[in-house]
């Protein structure tokens, strides 16, 4: 059956839109325009525009510039919008106009006809609610769109925040099981004197943390919003107070304590707060692949890697060798992190593209950066969820690498001195004998001795022997 349209109409003429679409010509104009990613706006993003509006209603209405039966009828439309409802009328891709405006058009086309309609009249007509002006009464694409982005990732923030903290969380009560789990610590991929498991682990969930508490920062800046700049950050067409007004209003709906911008100008062109949020994403992912490659190490084997530790299998490893499982999680949260990386470097290069009054790179800016939120969210929870909770020590095998490792010859350097304990570690690494038996052939201290300074350098981390 063919799909029927209406005719409507703006400054460059006729065009049709679907009968049925609660969008309008420009919408309809982007959509035929912009068939890049095949990608729909985010939906936080789609929720935090249509706050926007609301705002913007409320603050014309209180300032008398709108009137109230027109007001009314827009902060309804769009609050079901913000609940959730109509998303599927939201159909500009990703990749579309410079700065967003045909986002912002999207959204006050729908808002706009959903008002109409709910006041008697009808799609595409914009009588008596008009999407310009009215839904977008004192806005521009220019503070309305870095608003929205800012609102998007401080709905996206507490999430991220809990997965890594939700991850961090199960490295600490890895560390408080495995505290006094003797293992032999390595640099450079070599041995190294002994350490604990639960030291090694309590510092993948330090590190987790403090990462955390920077990406947290950043609400600060993030609340901070430009909405009342207009088109070039002077005010233009805007009513009094509009800008605190609409902030106060946005504070309410979204539980954050967001403020208008003192400099709206500087909020247009400057895309910094934003690039150092993607920053500090950047360095979780960081932090995350160091980790991740960690837990891929320790988990190698079964027979002939490390495996010091073992992770819950979760799916069979491979379509050729029977019985084989791999550490995928770990490598998905690998993959995620680079990309995550990758959408870094181009919130950067967006950031910088801006030229005097605005960045016209802002939608894929923010896609990247919403991207890089929510990849990263899913893939720690995932992680967490199916590979940590489960993960096992093998207690015994960590053990035996920390009593025949060559770097316990350090251990010796306070009792013989340094010299002395190299001729140790040379000896055992050339005759293949364990550091701990050359020790008591050469009359050093006995066997139970020797034990007993490796618990004691792994679990207290000092050790001060008897000189001889």
């Amino acid at each position: 059956m063919s799909k029927k349209f209406r005719t409507e109409k703006d400054s460059l003429g006729d065009y049709p839109v679907p009968v049925d679409a609660w969008y309008g010509i420009q919408t309809a104009r982007a959509v035929a325009n912009f068939p890049i990613s095949g990608r729909r706006p985010d939906t936080d993003f789609i929720i935090a525009h249509a706050r926007i509006k609301r705002a913007a209603a409320v603050a014309n209405k209180a300032a008398g510039w709108l009137e109230p039966k027109l007001a009314d009828a827009i902060i309804t439309a769009a609050d079901a919008v913000a609940k959730g409802e109509y998303h599927n009328e939201f159909v500009v891709d990703r990749f579309q106009a410079g700065a967003g405006t045909s986002h912002n058009m999207n959204t006050n086309e729908v808002i706009a006809n959903l008002a109409n309609v709910a006041l008697g009249g009808k799609k595409g007509e914009y009588r008596p609610v008009h999407p310009n002006d009215h839904v977008n009464m004192g806005q521009s694409t220019n503070d309305t769109i870095p608003t929205a982005i800012r609102l998007t990732a401080l709905a996206k923030l507490p999430r991220l925040l809990a997965a890594a903290r939700a991850m961090a969380g199960e490295y600490i009560a890895i560390a408080g099981r495995e505290m006094n789990s003797v293992k032999s610590g390595r640099t450079h991929l070599q041995d190294a004197v002994p350490t604990t498991v639960g030291r090694e682990f309590g510092a993948y969930a330090w590190t987790l943390n403090r990462v955390a508490a920077r990406i947290e920062s950043n609400r600060v800046a993030l609340c901070e919003i430009g909405l009342g700049g207009s088109a070039v950050g002077t005010g233009l067409n805007t009513a009094p107070d509009y800008p605190r007004l609409a902030a106060e209003e946005l504070a309410r709906l979204t539980a954050e304590p967001i403020r208008a911008s003192e400099n709206r100008t500087g909020q247009m062109q400057s895309m910094a707060d934003l690039q150092q949020l993607s920053s500090d994403i950047r360095l979780l992912a960081v932090e995350l692949t160091r980790i991740s490659n960690d837990m891929r190490l320790l988990a190698s084997g079964p027979r002939t890697g490390l495996a010091e530790i073992e992770l819950p299998a979760v799916q069979p490893g491979s379509s050729i060798m029977p019985g084989k499982v791999n550490p995928v999680m770990f490598e998905m949260l690998n993959q995620v992190c680079y990309q995550v990386q990758g959408q870094d470097a181009a919130v950067a290069l967006m950031a910088q593209a801006g030229q005097l009054e605005l960045n016209v790179m802002m939608p894929a800016l923010g896609s990247a950066l919403f991207d890089a939120m929510d990849w990263l969210t899913n893939a720690i929870n995932a992680v967490t969820e199916k590979n940590l909770r489960g993960l096992a020590v093998n207690r015994e095998r960590c053990r035996e690498y920390a009593h025949t490792s060559v770097g316990l010859a350090t251990l010796l350097n306070t009792s013989i001195g340094y010299s002395a304990a190299a001729e140790v570690a040379k000896e055992a690494e050339r005759s293949g004998q364990a550091v701990r038996d050359v020790v008591v052939k050469k009359g050093l201290m006995s066997a139970d001795e020797f034990d007993r300074l490796i618990e004691q350098a792994a679990i207290e981390g000092n050790i001060t022997p008897r000189r001889k």
